[in-house]
Formats: structure tokens, sequence, C-alpha cells
């Protein structure tokens, strides 16, 4: 199966020990991952592991409101602490480094750098900025994501992502930074998830700020992707040298059956994942089957904004982790179908790496203007236990070499794919999961905040040093 990621590198059934796969992570010789300008790294997020929250002037953010109210994170967890990173950033970039990871992706959390008035914190700005020129000097390619879901509480206090007026906020918030930072960041992203953002904060209310209502999903993204217009001609102004772009979790749906009602479920449900988020961005425009799926719904757009919205990118962050199987809901939507007898991490995510080779690949069909793509996270969570000093955790390692299989496969069907960012460094704040699920490739125990290098991360090492060696 030539064209299966799954059997590129790993062919044992997931029911089966791997025993020796552990030690065969090397991708094959013509293997386009062999590339020395391909450029591997780890991902974090900032209150998924800076914690520090009411540290040197930083704000309340909408996760530090909603992981505070009962029931809406497992256990109760909150990113209070996390995993310290605030205090302890040094020896995580000396962690980092250690590794031979090439690149890091990082956010910067707005609530920590700016005040209620708009006024710059120094204290927080100095914390990324000694982070950073440590990263720098480390040799390490900085990705910045401007905005990981952590919005100010009082932009939130003022309608949110639902007030047009926080779009102008982020633009000021992306002026400061990109002329505070400028000279220290490789490549910018506006935002991180707006799918996330938009439908899973104001649609279905599992995020923050918890709101549900689809309507309200559509005016927050419509708002979200203004503010990236808006930044973008803001950074390249600031920042000339680095490269600007946003990041867009994808999701792969399948049908059901062969009906052409469940044929019709897979479109709308990647129509819902994924062309709500890049037809803006690459086309101009909104696609009309989104209100096929929601009636109704349309946002407020202004003359302008669409051009705003769709200004050219440098790079598109991909972040992908699973597919769905769908079928009809018998209406004008789709519901889910879960397959039996497949392969599922921790979070019941579906293992499915021929989803991101398909996507890609079906990407770069349906956009003439597709920019070059850094796949920004990948990864999977695992119930990771420490034993006598060291963390097997032989899943990720196969669905680690799997995805990469099928990113190889996608750059040899024409896709200019850049990079990869394991998702993530660190076992951290897994948002509404709060700290139960792992999807490190260090394993992080959260009462001493010791850190302990997994198996995967041994290998990822193993194969960086694998190829510096043949440059």
């Amino acid at each position: 199966m030539a064209n299966d990621a799954s059997a590129v590198f790993d062919t044992l059934s997931p029911a089966v020990s791997r025993g020796s796969l552990a030690d065969s992570f090397t991708p094959p010789a013509d293997s386009t991952l062999w590339r020395k300008n391909f450029l591997l790294g780890a991902a974090t997020a900032s209150y998924q592991i800076e914690g520090a929250v009411n540290e040197d002037g930083r704000l309340p953010s909408i996760w530090d409101t909603f992981s505070a109210i009962p029931g809406k994170v497992l256990a109760g967890d909150t990113g209070a602490v996390a995993c310290d990173h605030y205090h302890r950033w040094e020896a995580d970039v000396e962690m980092l480094a250690s590794l031979g990871l090439e690149g890091y992706r990082l956010s910067i959390a707005w609530p920590r750098v700016m005040d209620a008035a708009g006024a710059p914190n120094r204290k927080g700005l100095d914390f990324y900025k000694r982070l950073l020129n440590r990263l720098k000097e480390k040799g390490i390619t900085t990705f910045v994501t401007l905005y990981h879901w952590d919005l100010p509480q009082h932009l939130e206090d003022r309608g949110g992502w639902l007030n047009r007026d926080t779009a102008y906020r982020f633009a000021d918030y992306a002026d400061l930074m990109s002329r505070e930072l400028a000279g220290t960041v490789d490549a910018w992203a506006t935002l991180n998830e707006p799918w996330c953002s938009a439908y899973l904060g104001y649609g279905n209310g599992h995020h923050a700020p918890g709101l549900a209502n689809d309507r309200f999903a559509t005016q927050a993204m419509h708002h979200l992707l203004l503010a990236h217009g808006l930044a973008m001609p803001v950074l390249r102004a600031n920042d000339p040298a680095s490269e600007k772009g946003i990041v867009a979790n994808i999701g792969r749906g399948t049908p059901n059956s062969d009906s052409a009602a469940d044929q019709r479920a897979a479109h709308l449900f990647e129509v819902q994942h994924n062309a709500w988020i890049l037809d803006p961005l690459l086309k101009g425009s909104y696609p009309q089957d989104l209100f096929e799926l929601w009636p109704g719904t349309e946002p407020l757009v202004l003359d302008g904004d669409m051009q705003t919205i769709s200004a050219p990118l440098d790079f598109l962050g991909i972040n992908y982790y699973f597919r769905t199987n769908v079928a009809s809901d018998g209406a004008h939507g789709f519901r889910d179908v879960p397959l039996e007898g497949v392969e599922r991490t921790q979070m019941g995510w579906e293992v499915y790496p021929d989803g991101l080779r398909d996507l890609l690949t079906g990407f770069k069909k349906t956009y003439h203007n597709l920019p070059p793509i850094y796949i920004t996270e990948n990864g999977m969570a695992s119930d990771d236990q420490v034993t006598d000093g060291h963390v097997e955790d032989t899943q990720r390692i196969s669905f680690l070499k799997r995805h990469l299989a099928a990113v190889d496969q996608a750059i040899k069907a024409g896709v200019d794919i850049r990079g990869y960012f394991l998702w993530s460094l660190m076992d951290n704040f897994e948002w509404a999961f709060g700290y139960e699920r792992r999807f490190g490739v260090v394993h992080v125990d959260y009462s001493t905040q010791k850190r302990t290098i997994k198996r995967s991360a041994e290998l990822v090492e193993k194969f960086l040093k694998e190829r510096k060696a043949r440059a």
C-alpha cells in the first residue's frame, strides 16, 4: 500500500506490542524529511505552560475566568501554575536545545504584555524578550503566535470576539509586539486555530468564554479573521525580515456510506471545519455551503473586510490530529458515526495519518494561491507514566512516524511543506481536559515540576543528529 502513510514506517497493528519499533524511528532513505532545510521543532502555548497568572502585572484572561467555573474543566484544573514555565523558562530552553530541536513555536499571553488601557507592561514584555533572545542564542528558529486563545478578560467584558472593536485592539497588540520583538522572531502567526476560538468558544460553549449560538460563532469568526487581516500590514511594517501567517486546525471528514446524503454530510463537515477559515483567507469569501449547514447565520461583513482578510500570506500553519466519520443527520447537516476497531488516542481521537496527506493535497488543488505550509501542530495524548526514570510512549512514536510519512507523501505530491512542529514540547494544561491528557514528548510531574524526556523525544533527537551528520 504505497499510498498508505500507516504502511510507510509501521506495518504493525495498534493492538500488537511494538517491541523493536522504538528503535526504528529513522525515515526511509528517499524521504524528503532528510532535507536539512525541513524545519523540525516543537510547539507550546502560553496559557498551557506559563502559570504565574497573577505575577508581574498580568491581567486575567478568559481562560482564568472559564476554568474557575465549576464543571468547565476536568477535575477543576486551571492554568494558574501549569508547567511553571514563567519561572523555569531557562531550563526549558536548555532542554529544547539539548534535544536538537531546530524550531520552537510559542505564543504570547496578551494579558501579560498590555494593561487594560493598552499601555505596555514592561515586566511581561521583558519575559518574552529574554526568552526569545535566549532561543536565538541557541540557534533555534522562533515562531511566535500572537493569539492562542487567552483573550484579556476586560475585552471579553466588552463583547470579546462578538465586538468588532476587539479586532482593532488586536491590531494594537500586534503593533506593540512587533515593535518590541522585531529581530527576535523568525515567523509571526496572528491567530492559532480560529475555528476553536469561534466555534468552541462561541458556538458550542466547550471553551472559553463558554457561549453557545451558531450566529455567535460566525460573527466571532469574522472578527477573528478581520483581526488577522488588520494585523498583517502592521507586522510587515514593523518587522519586515520575518515571515507572517496564520495557523488553522483542519479536520478530515469521511462519509459513513456511499449514499449521496452521507457524501454530502462529509462535504459539509469539511466546509465547516476547513473552508470556513481557508476560503476567506485564500479566496476572499465565505463558503455559501456553510449557511446551508447553519441557515441564517451570515455574519455582518462591512465593505473592504474580505479584502483585508485575504491579504497574501507568507505561510499557512496547519494543525492536524484526527478524522471524523460522519453520516447525514436527515436534515441539512451531519452527525458523527464513530468507527469501531480503529486505533484511538487518550482523547478518543482516531489515529488517521492519511487524512493529513489527503487534506494537504486537496488544498493544493482547491487553492491556486496556497502559500508554503508548516505543520504547526501534530501529536497525540497518551496516559504516560514514568517507570525507573523512563517513559516508553510507543504509541506516540508510531503516531509521529506515520504522520511524518504522510507529510513526506504530500511533499512528493507537490505540496510546499517546509517544517513540522511536534505538539507538544511537554505535557501541559489541555484546556477543558485539564492535566489528565498528556500530549508532550517530555513528561511533566505537576507536583514537582520535574521534566522527564520521553522515548519519542529521544528518537527525534537521534534522527536530527543523523540528519545533521549527513549534511
